[in-house]
């Protein structure tokens, strides 16, 4: 079943056997714990035997190995066994809601559905149906186009969010008498995750009006006071797994022998977890930054230089730890302030009479230019801030904290303003990720 209008599909969702030992199927999203490889290798270790999404997934700590061509062969392979040898069984049509919990929530709401990816775009000043919230990063695309091109399933840690101050879209479907689909505890520390059927004709019907009534354009524009296409979803996390699907889904467009029959292609629909930004066990924290293979002495010049040629003067105060850098940028007005971390040194930059409306475009206008200049360093976007000051501390590391955005003020930010610069948040912090679990044919 498609909905055009709302630009979803109801999918027929894969789901681990019976049997399956779902703790070890589910693991979180590769593009966490990016700098340490110690958490990908204990879930080696934990899942060996298993049959298990890190098994069908590239954990980014590894993008930079040599063995990058045999592990996607590797991760496309097993999703053919899976399939062949009914590990993967096919449910029903029908959508997946799901219950969170996190040491941080009690619970985090989600619908898994399946969205058209002719209605995203995530270019500049786009005005689709559903809108990238950051910039999207483009040299990230081509590893994930390789583990998809060839990959005869998606399994997502896709979240989109919508705006539903009122709770009409999933939250009533809690009220409703679900069949249990999973319920299992997360590896990790990664919490409780339920999950409940979605297949009835008359739940169905009930998402899709309310998600209609969102999308009206009438309600939309007296809503946002602009005028201009619907919004209906806004990028939470995976936008760059959901910039990989499209680029996937336009490449099978122009090679299609017939235009018309390539529409109906599996592939034009991404299977993702629909969230509530309003739910109240949904929070926004910051992505701070790491700079790798760096003379702090050196970087210091540079963001001296580079912030007073702007006409916009940077000040470093240091300070004895980060408690009293954090009470000194939270205290500062009229400025963008931020702890900083440099040469195992902690303190707080200021910047004067700053050119942009948030911190995190200021400081990232000065790293992409630090980094176009100074090619040997790496910059690392890091959840947390404990993360942070431990590669601080190492030698020629440079950790920046940043703050994080109020997430009321997103669609409406987003409707006026556009994208935000990338990596600006995250939908809570690392071990809160979307677990893999759900997956879907996409050939």
């Amino acid at each position: 079943m498609n909905f055009e209008k709302i630009g979803m599909q109801v999918p027929n969702i894969l789901l681990p056997k019976k049997g399956t030992d779902m703790q070890r199927w589910a693991v979180i999203a590769c593009d966490q714990y990016t700098s340490d490889k110690g958490y990908w290798q204990r879930l080696t270790q934990q899942t060996a035997g298993h049959i298990s999404t890190l098994n069908l997934v590239f954990p980014e700590a590894y993008l930079d190995d040599a063995d990058t061509e045999e592990r996607i062969a590797a991760i496309n392979q097993t999703m053919q066994s899976y399939l062949a040898d009914g590990s993967l069984e096919e449910q029903p049509p029908g959508f997946i809601l799901v219950d969170r919990k996190t040491t941080a929530v009690e619970s985090r709401k989600g619908l898994i559905v399946a969205l058209d990816l002719e209605q995203y775009d995530y270019t500049e000043g786009a005005q689709s149906l559903i809108r990238s919230t950051e910039g999207t990063i483009l040299d990230r695309l081509p590893p994930r186009i390789k583990v998809r091109r060839n990959a005869p399933i998606e399994l997502p840690h896709i979240m989109v969010l919508i705006d539903d101050p009122q709770r009409t879209v999933i939250e009533p479907l809690f009220e409703e008498q679900l069949e249990t689909a999973y319920d299992f505890e997360l590896l990790e520390n990664g919490g409780h995750l339920k999950g409940y059927r979605i297949d009835q004709p008359e739940h169905i019907e009930q998402i899709v009006t309310a998600l209609e009534k969102l999308a009206d354009p009438v309600a939309y524009h007296e809503k946002y006071k602009v005028d201009g296409e619907v919004m209906l979803y806004a990028m939470g996390d995976g936008n760059h797994s959901f910039a990989t699907a499209k680029a996937i889904w336009e490449k099978l467009k122009q090679e299609a022998d017939d235009p018309d029959q390539v529409m109906s292609h599996p592939a034009r629909y991404a299977l993702v977890e629909l969230v509530n930004v309003h739910d109240s066990g949904l929070e926004f924290e910051a992505i701070h930054r790491v700079l790798f293979n760096v003379n702090c002495v050196h970087l210091q010049q540079q963001m001296k230089t580079f912030f007073a040629a702007r006409k916009t003067p940077l000040d470093l105060t240091l300070c004895s730890d980060y408690q009293e850098a954090q009470a000194l940028a939270k205290g500062s007005t009229g400025v963008h302030a931020f702890p900083v971390i440099l040469g195992g040194q902690f303190g707080v930059c200021r910047v004067e009479k700053p050119e942009y409306t948030l911190t995190v475009a200021t400081l990232q206008t000065f790293l992409d230019h630090y980094l176009e200049e100074n090619p040997s360093a790496r910059i690392d976007y890091i959840h947390g801030e404990k993360a942070v000051t431990d590669l601080g501390r190492k030698t020629g590391c440079v950790g920046f904290y940043l703050p994080a955005i109020s997430k009321h003020d997103l669609f409406k930010t987003i409707v006026l303003d556009g994208a935000l610069p990338r990596k600006t948040f995250s939908l809570g912090e690392a071990d809160e990720k979307r677990f893999y679990l759900e997956c879907r044919k996409i050939c």
